[in-house]
């Protein structure tokens, strides 16, 4: 369960994505005023290879040095980005998915890059990404497409309970950067609600759009009583929800979305629309999950 004291939590392997999802995560933890906690999983002992300075090699060499290089190089990241933050490191033995997914138990955010050392050039998001996004029980941030200082924090809405808690994150975050906060919601024609919902063959056009700019309204009411300062913007679009959210987040600085909203099947733990918004976003993503 995450608390006051909970770290901004950032996953490294060595490589330059995941030095940048460093210095993102630095600034999250600063702007959270909290610490930042570096992981580098160490998988070789799990594989039973030799993690030592080679025979007659240098003292330096060896796997586990390696990592020790990785730690201190990401450790270097964060200082210089954000000066006299709190930071601390550790080695962690295991496969990385499920090193940072049990990192993600303590954690206020866990920061990730959208694909590591390990990635194959043709993919848009890492299996490691993925999985951490469907799986931790903490906000995840995937660090992918341009890092914009500027511009809005769009989130997803669409009536849904993790819908209703990426709103509730997303102002929070808008608030903290000082953003405008963008709630977007997509509609394309009545959708079931649950089991043995009968989704209507005819329906009124007007009166669908007077009901969904009730359900993005509802979303968003209470939230300029809490954040007094906030500007937040209602976007009300007749079109596919991963495609909408995906053309806003080509001006802005974060998109906020729920791990599975109303349409999606119990079995998913991450639904076809964060999915696409995590592999096609032009900016950076937080995905949230929210207690079954």
């Amino acid at each position: 369960m995450n608390n006051a004291n909970s770290a901004v939590v950032v996953g490294v392997d060595g490589s330059d994505i995941a030095l940048g999802a460093v210095r993102v995560a630095a600034s999250e933890a600063t702007r959270r005023g909290r610490s930042l906690h570096i992981v580098h999983a160490f998988v070789w002992p799990m594989l039973r290879v030799p993690v030592g300075p080679p025979p007659g090699g240098p003292a330096e060499g060896g796997l586990r040095n390696q990592a020790e290089r990785v730690l201190a190089d990401a450790v270097a990241e964060a200082n210089a980005a954000q000066p006299g933050l709190e930071v601390s490191a550790e080695i962690v033995e295991g496969q990385p998915a499920a090193v940072l997914l049990g990192q993600a138990h303590d954690a206020a955010l866990l920061v990730i890059g959208d694909r590591g050392l390990g990635g194959f050039a043709g993919l848009l998001v890492g299996s490691v990404a993925i999985q951490v996004a469907e799986y931790a029980t903490c906000p995840v941030l995937v660090i992918r497409g341009e890092q914009r200082p500027e511009g809005p924090v769009i989130v997803g809405v669409d009536g849904s309970a993790r819908s209703a808690a990426a709103v509730e994150f997303a102002a929070e975050e808008a608030a903290l950067r000082g953003a405008e906060l963008v709630a977007v919601h997509a509609y394309w024609h009545p959708v079931s609600l649950g089991p043995g919902d009968i989704v209507p063959l005819v329906y009124d056009e007007d009166a669908l759009q007077t009901e969904e700019a009730q359900l993005l309204a509802e979303s968003v009411a209470g939230l300029a009583e809490r954040y007094p300062d906030l500007r937040i913007t209602q976007r009300l679009v007749r079109g596919k929800p991963a495609t909408a959210l995906i053309e806003e987040s080509a001006d802005a600085q974060l998109v906020v979305v729920g791990a599975r909203g109303r349409g999606g099947f119990a079995g998913l733990l991450l639904g076809s629309v964060s999915q696409s918004v995590l592999h096609h976003s032009k900016c950076p993503v937080i995905v949230i999950r929210h207690a079954d």
